[in-house]
């Protein structure tokens, strides 16, 4: 399983203090079936811990997920910060998941080297 974050996702991630491995273990409960929600079109939605707050405190993150190949951490936000996102902005998420998981690995590799993706580290 690859897992990425949008360039907008990591910015936000770095404000958060949100660590990659905190990813690695949301992406893993993903695979386990834990989501918080199915919104549609390969489009989750998933809390993450954060250090020292764990998930009551955490964050929400919206993913597109495609099984057992890849996940794009497409945005993000603090649970005290709104308590969901709108119809529109899920509608925009929904099209760029299509897009997203529609990159064959060619594709994403020159994603990666433009800087617009940020493959995340993981254990295996």
């Amino acid at each position: 399983m690859r897992i990425f974050k949008t360039k907008a996702f990591h910015r936000w991630t770095s404000k958060e203090k949100l660590a990659d491995d905190a990813l690695c273990i949301a992406v893993d409960e993903i695979v386990n079936g834990l989501i918080d929600a199915n919104l549609g079109g390969h489009v989750l939605k998933k809390r993450v811990a954060l250090a020292g707050r764990g998930k009551r405190g955490g964050v929400r993150t919206i993913v597109a997920y495609q099984w057992d190949e890849k996940t794009f951490f497409m945005y993000g936000f603090a649970k005290g910060e709104r308590a969901n996102i709108s119809q529109t902005e899920l509608k925009a998420l929904k099209l760029l998941a299509s897009e997203l998981l529609s990159y064959n690995d060619q594709q994403i590799v020159a994603i990666l080297n433009e800087g617009e993706l940020i493959e995340v580290e993981t254990d295996g």
